[in-house]
């Protein structure tokens, strides 16, 4: 941090999806530079033909070749892309998943080096980024190795209608009764009341567990995850001082509004919880 602004790293995503336009249009408004200070990874040529493509005139990136030289005055661009890449809109090619990975790795470089303060990402295309450098099934696995501390991630969608966190992330739904365990639960319970606490200044987070069967097994009789695993972990969690709660069956929970009670909710699998999370709060996201 320098100046009292953080350094933020956005990289680029995919070249021919929306993450230029997204980008372009947020640092075009001045008024970012008086919170932080932007440096966008990719390609400034790249970045030129979004810009003329969008129809837009009066906006540059100042290019510099580290992080250590952002003008914090101005939008940043590091150029770690090859610029003969050719744009292809709303294509998927190889040549865009390459470029997505070598800007998310040189930001994630710098920011375990600490010349970034915090990571932005723009969307990248799942598909055409794997590679033998990047076999994972989005961010936040990769991120998890990247920055592998012996402790596992948490997902998080965020916005000011709820917080919600996912226990198994992104993991094909076949495969998600297999990471139900009183551990795991408790695992990620920690790190988000420690989330909560420490990026969000709930001094006392309340966190809501969602069952994972339909009516939250009801009492084994649809599933016996919550009698074996989920209500021993908010036990467990609660003896260590965490204010979990639940099992909840999600149908009733979200549609009840009973979010609304809670500083958090864990959700066992990835739709589970961005479901209602997307529906109840897209338009304010």
């Amino acid at each position: 941090m320098e100046n009292g602004k953080l350094k933020v790293g956005i990289t680029q995503g995919d070249i021919n999806g929306i993450g230029y336009e997204v980008i372009i249009k947020t640092l075009i408004d001045n008024r970012i530079l008086d919170f932080c200070t932007p440096i966008v990874y990719g390609s400034s040529k790249i970045a030129a033909f979004h810009r003329k493509t969008l129809g837009i005139e009066d906006f540059n990136l100042n290019v510099i070749t580290s992080a250590a030289d952002a003008n914090p005055r101005r939008a940043n661009m590091i150029n770690c892309v090859d610029d003969e890449v050719k744009v292809d809109l709303s294509k998927s090619t190889p040549e865009a998943g390459k470029s997505a990975f070598m800007a998310l790795e040189r930001a994630t470089d710098d920011l375990k080096a600490g010349l970034i303060d915090v990571l932005v990402t723009a969307p990248i295309n799942k598909k055409n980024i794997q590679s033998d450098a990047f076999h994972f099934p989005g961010h936040t696995e990769f991120l998890e190795q990247k920055f592998a501390t012996g402790k596992r991630g948490l997902m998080l969608s965020i916005c000011d209608v709820m917080r919600v966190a996912i226990l198994t992330g992104h993991l094909p739904l076949r495969d998600v009764y297999r990471y139900i365990n009183v551990d795991n639960i408790v695992e990620k319970l920690e790190i988000f009341n420690q989330s909560l606490k420490a990026d969000f200044g709930v001094m006392r987070p309340r966190i809501a567990v969602l069952g994972l069967n339909p009516h939250a097994g009801d009492n084994g009789l649809l599933g016996t995850e919550e009698q074996d695993a989920i209500i021993p972990a908010i036990k467990k969690a609660n003896e260590n001082g965490i204010l979990a709660f639940g099992p909840y069956p999600p149908d009733g929970f979200f549609g009840a509004g009973s979010f609304k009670s809670f500083d958090g909710v864990l959700a066992m699998y990835h739709d589970q919880g961005l479901v209602p999370f997307k529906a109840l709060s897209m338009e304010q996201c």
